[in-house]
Formats: C-alpha cells, structure tokens, sequence
C-alpha cells in the first residue's frame, strides 16, 4: 500500500478514461481507450506526480453500484497500462461500483480505491448510494488484497439531506471507524474547490486525508498544509476541461506550486 502520512503531501494524477464497451459513448476501439490512458499517465508522472488514480469518467451517465464485465475487463486492461509505469496507482469504478473496483486493483496490480458510499448512505445523481463498508472489507480479506480504502466523506455531486444532523467531522469519525484507510473530501461537484476548514475537521477522524476536488496552483500549498494527499483532474488537462488529455506544462506548475 502507498503510505500517506503528515510529513509530505502526495500529488494524485486523475486518469480518466475515454468511455469504456457498453457505455453510452463507447467508440469501438479499446486500443484508443487504452493508448490514451497510457498517454495521461506518462504525462502525469513526467509532470512529477507521485501517485494515479485511474478513473471510468468517460462512461458518464453512470450505473448505480454495480457495472457489467465488460466494464470490468476493460477498467483492468487499463489499469495495468498505468501499474506497469511503476507509480503507486489507485481505481475508481463509477458509480459506487466498489466490490469491482477492488477485484480491478488486484488484478491489475493497484495499491488502493477509491471508494463512494463506504459508510453512510447518500442521494446521488445516479440513486440512492447505500453504504459498502461491511461487505467490502470482508471482501478485501478473503481475497488477500493489500488495497487500501480511501474512502469519500459528504461525495461530490451528492445531497446529504439525509445525514444532515451529522457534521462532516462526524461523518469522518463515522468512516475511520467502519476501517477506512484514508479519507476524500471535496467541493461540491467536479472542479470545485475543496474548503481547507473541511479538510482540517476530517484530519480530527485520525486518518489520513486527501482533497478531491477544485485543485488550482492558486490554493494548493493552503491544502497541501493540511492533506496528506490532493487528487488532481480537471486542472491539469489542456485548458482545465477534464474531456481533454493531460497537459504536462500544467502538472508541472502545479507541482512547483507544492
């Protein structure tokens, strides 16, 4: 597992794939799909991340806690493009789709996921989102799998209504105990900025915490200051827009900003 810890702030590159078979926008052509997450992620790392999260973001709109095998074979061919660069490398399945995520990362040899739905349930624009911890966990210990869970407090582009008599440090406590590894805290939607104050609340849970979401050069040492991580997409794709590929010049200067 990739250690997080309060001494150094690790910069997260977002892979996020072209849409996968069976998806809405799927082109035909796998070899595309996985040039072009090879591609991301030679630039990320050339940039100077420290660590990939490779991401169905293509697949937009998303199924709801489960995805087909197609999906499946296709988030690990992927994957393993990314792994073979030698960088500590994280899945995410959209959306909440975090038993497959897991089996995705052990077979293609990442080291954690990133996980929406772990404890507390939530309204997404996909459904109801039910918590996963329990099966999950149980799931990472019959497999043997040495993946972290980083694990989504108040997830981006969600309503909360219904835990609204919890604060984000609660939820926080919630998750560390249900065995989370690390914590995600974010804005409210992709590309929106994270509030350092989220962040510092989170950290009381005692786990490690990496920011989301909304990450510019601008803000990056305030968060730096208080994360053991930023996980970084939309700012470091050509012209900010996460549809475009990754923008080397860009993970360079926002690693300088660290």
């Amino acid at each position: 597992m990739m250690q997080l810890d309060a001494d150094r702030c690790r910069l997260v590159g977002m892979v996020h794939l072209r849409p996968l078979p069976g998806s809405p926008a799927w082109a035909g052509d796998m070899s595309a799909v996985l040039e072009g997450a090879r591609r991301d992620a030679d630039a990320l790392a050339e940039g100077g991340c420290d660590a990939l999260l490779v991401e169905n973001m293509g697949d937009v709109p998303y199924l709801k806690g489960a995805v087909p095998p197609e999906t499946v074979a296709a988030m690990t061919l992927a994957t393993a493009q990314v792994t073979a660069l030698g960088l500590p490398t994280g899945v995410q399945v959209l959306a909440g789709a975090n038993r497959e995520a897991l089996g995705v990362a052990l077979a293609a040899g990442a080291c954690f996921v990133r996980v929406e739905g772990f404890a507390y349930a939530h309204v997404a624009d996909e459904g109801w989102i039910d918590a996963c911890a329990g099966p999950l966990l149980r799931a990472r210990r019959a497999l043997g799998a040495d993946v972290a869970i980083w694990a989504d407090v108040q997830k981006k582009h969600a309503a909360h209504a219904v835990t609204a008599d919890l604060d984000l440090a609660a939820l926080a406590h919630g998750a560390a105990f249900c065995g989370a590894d690390a914590l995600v805290i974010t804005g409210a939607s992709t590309g929106r900025p994270t509030a350092v104050e989220h962040v510092r609340a989170a950290r009381a849970a005692g786990l490690p915490v990496a920011v989301g979401s909304g990450v510019t050069p601008a803000d990056a040492p305030a968060l730096a200051a208080e994360a053991a991580a930023l996980i970084v997409g939309s700012w470091l794709k050509v012209d900010g827009d996460w549809r475009n590929p990754v923008d080397v010049d860009r993970v360079k200067r926002l690693r300088a900003a660290l």
